[in-house]
């Protein structure tokens, strides 16, 4: 045993400066161990009657426990990957899924559950109770609690086998994106670039002993070429590099290749769903989510796909004209963002880059702040002094009228070895614990963007902001709870359709004039966002927009497919050719592999539920409207939204909770409004 192992000490706040890979399988072990040991005890204890603080809390300790230890493992894993914490991390992945397979399978405890649900204090139970009872007893179910001895077995042996693949999926991911560079000393090759962009590659260049420059495959970098470079052919080469990693084409072509990987997850998965009576993944992936059968959400993304499709064609059309005009008569993927900027400039006189410098971060966050606080009666202060695993990370505190409420760091770059995209998670979750104590909650949130360069501020993009935007909005939902049973409170429990209701909802704001006034400010002089900047962005904002819809929902379509025909001899890539009949406007090159890089639905919790985007896309553009109808910073509406949905987490239906604050079923209007994709596509 490690001696002083920070990952079994008492902590409020993990102490990641001091955690190493040679403390994490000892730590897992031991509190797999006692675990395993204290729930025996905890089932002879209440065999005669269970009741909820001997069962459920006792529980809720236990696994608390074990997420105190593993939660920053697997942060760390993630944001600061490594290769001797990838290997403990990997070597914990089996035993961890082995030991939710053994509480999914345990019949005494899934007797216990059984027992207390129709015991005479489930009467009194509320409906966080008894939802979570409802959600224990549906999950005992999934996780093959009625199966025979050999086929409980086989699922084990599955979700181990799924565990270890998509982990190894999402690090040759990170690994492919990391393999590839281009070193430039010529910046004649550079023009058009940004001075933000270049910095970025000089500074990148330097970090590894370089002169010139270098381009990586991070987003930052990766978009800035894309959209900027005038040269065609460096386009073209960042491009095929970037849609092919992982992949068996490109230039890295089968090194760190996730297409078998992809075969083998389907099969376990398509395996997953017999075993438990689904007649595919789809059908099992619904299990406790809104959508109520695979039909419904087939039916809903092609119904979207039918009405932005004529918007869509138009933007190519327009994309293709313009493009020619400038001596591109065969627009590629390539020209794409690169001819798309320059439409935008032409037609707004509008430019991303120039957005940018009205977007330095702190003012974003200041105004993000602000925002929330008026909406939702909150305060938030920046806490000093904290352990950290960068020293770019920053933690937040919120407070409700002098009353603690939760904590939330911000890992916001772009950097070597950290996954790419943004996102959150719950590094703590609320809950009352059995000695009547409240634990407040605490998040990650995780973006990548551009990093400041050369004594400036980082600046955003607007896409970047909107990126912020969203993942604050996991962040509240985790965040504002009011609930204090841990099964339900925050995010936990909600379907997964509904999960992005918070999030995009917390996008809109970055259109309102009332809210871009309060997150801009040119980051040399403090000027505020001009007028007629502000009227160029919202005459912009629907550029393209049939575009971007038709993305969405050809990734839905292929995902939700895939998972509804594996087995029919298809293969991935030919599946992805099939959508893209039915849906893509542009075709990509023959090479392109964009699912060897899919990590929602390949390693993240996404499979047969991409849809759940555009869905809950549907839940926020109707709720926002109601801010649309009674002023977008209306604290009364605020709070309202805050108690019917931030503050209820997954303790009731969803739907009963959107009527809650909407007062009647959800519109496709709204979305179709906001997107610009309503009226003569002519």
């Amino acid at each position: 045993m490690t001696p002083n192992n920070p990952l079994l000490q008492d902590f409020d706040l993990p102490p990641y400066s001091a955690i190493r890979p040679e403390h994490v399988e000892p730590a897992i072990d031991q509190i797999l161990a006692q675990n395993r040991q204290a729930i025996a005890q905890l089932l002879e204890d209440q065999h005669a009657a269970p009741s909820w603080a001997g069962l459920i809390l006792a529980l809720d300790e236990l696994n608390a426990r074990l997420g105190r230890a593993w939660g920053p493992v697997s942060h760390l894993n993630a944001v600061c990957n490594s290769t001797d914490m990838r290997t403990a991390y990997e070597a914990c992945l089996p035993r961890l899924s082995e030991y939710w397979t053994e509480m999914g399978q345990n019949r005494a405890l899934f007797e216990a559950y059984s027992a207390l649900a129709s015991s005479p204090e489930a009467a009194g139970f509320d409906v966080a109770q008894k939802t979570i009872l409802e959600h224990a007893l549906r999950d005992f179910r999934l996780s093959g609690i009625d199966l025979p001895a050999a086929e409980q077995q086989r699922y084990g042996a599955i979700q181990m086998k799924l565990s270890e693949l998509t982990s190894q999926f999402s690090n040759q991911l990170l690994d492919a994106t990391q393999a590839w560079t281009r070193h430039v000393t010529d910046e004649a090759l550079l023009a058009g670039l940004p001075d933000s962009a270049k910095a970025q590659m000089a500074q990148a260049a330097a970090a590894r002993q370089l002169q010139g420059w270098l381009i990586t495959l991070e987003f930052p970098s990766y978009y800035a070429v894309m959209t900027y470079a005038d040269d065609r052919a460096l386009r073209e080469q960042l491009y095929a590099a970037y849609c092919t990693r992982a992949s068996g084409q490109g230039p890295n072509a089968g090194q760190f290749d996730n297409t078998p990987l992809m075969e083998h997850i389907l099969d376990l998965r398509q395996e997953l769903a017999h075993l438990l009576g689904f007649a595919h993944y789809g059908e099992l992936s619904l299990e406790g989510k809104m959508a109520e059968s695979t039909d419904q959400v087939l039916h809903f993304l092609r119904d979207l796909a039918q009405r932005s499709k004529p918007f869509a064609q138009r933007d190519l059309q327009q994309l293709q004209a313009f493009a020619s005009e400038q001596g591109c008569a065969d627009l590629q993927s390539w020209d794409v963002g690169y001819y798309s900027e320059k439409l935008r400039q032409q037609r707004y006189s509008l430019s991303q880059e120039e957005v940018r410098a009205w977007f330095p971060i702190d003012q974003v966050l200041s105004g993000l702040f602000a925002i929330v606080q008026r909406l939702y009666g909150i305060e938030i202060r920046e806490l000093q002094g904290f352990d950290s695993w960068h020293p770019d990370v920053r933690l937040f505190e919120i407070n409700e009228q002098g009353r603690h409420v939760g904590r939330f760091f911000f890992d916001l770059y772009a950097r070597a070895n950290k996954r790419g995209g943004a996102w959150m998670d719950g590094a703590r979750d609320q809950r009352r614990n059995a000695s009547g104590e409240l634990i407040s909650p605490v998040a990650n949130l995780v973006c990548n963007f551009t990093p400041a360069v050369n004594g400036q501020p980082a600046l955003l993009t607007h896409d970047e902001v909107t990126t912020l935007f969203h993942e604050f909005g996991h962040g509240l939902h985790h965040l504002l709870t009011r609930v204090e049973h841990v099964g339900v409170s925050g995010i936990n429990g909600v379907a997964w359709d509904a999960v992005e209701l918070p999030s995009q909802f917390m996008e809109n704001w970055c259109w309102e004039p009332e809210g871009l006034a309060l997150i801009s400010a040119h980051y040399a002089t403090g000027e505020p966002l001009p007028q007629e900047l502000l009227g160029k962005m919202l005459a912009a904002r629907n550029f393209q927009s049939g575009l971007m819809m038709m993305r969405q929902l050809e990734f839905s379509l292929f995902d939700f497919e895939l998972h509804a025909t594996h087995g029919d001899g298809r293969t991935v890539l030919q599946v992805v050719e099939s959508i893209r009949d039915e849906v893509a406007v542009l075709r990509p090159p023959a090479y392109n592999r964009f699912a060897n890089g899919f990590a929602h639905i390949f390693a993240g919790g996404y499979a047969a539920g991409y849809y759940s985007y555009k869905w809950a896309e549907v839940l926020s553009a109707d709720a926002f409207s109601r801010f649309e109808e009674e002023g977008v910073l209306n604290a009364e509406t605020g709070r309202a939204f805050r108690e019917a949905i931030l503050a209820r987490g997954g303790s009731q239906e969803p739907m009963l909770l959107f009527v809650d604050f909407r007062g009647r079923e959800p519109s496709i209007d709204a979305l179709l409004r906001h997107s610009g994709l309503t009226g003569d596509a002519a």
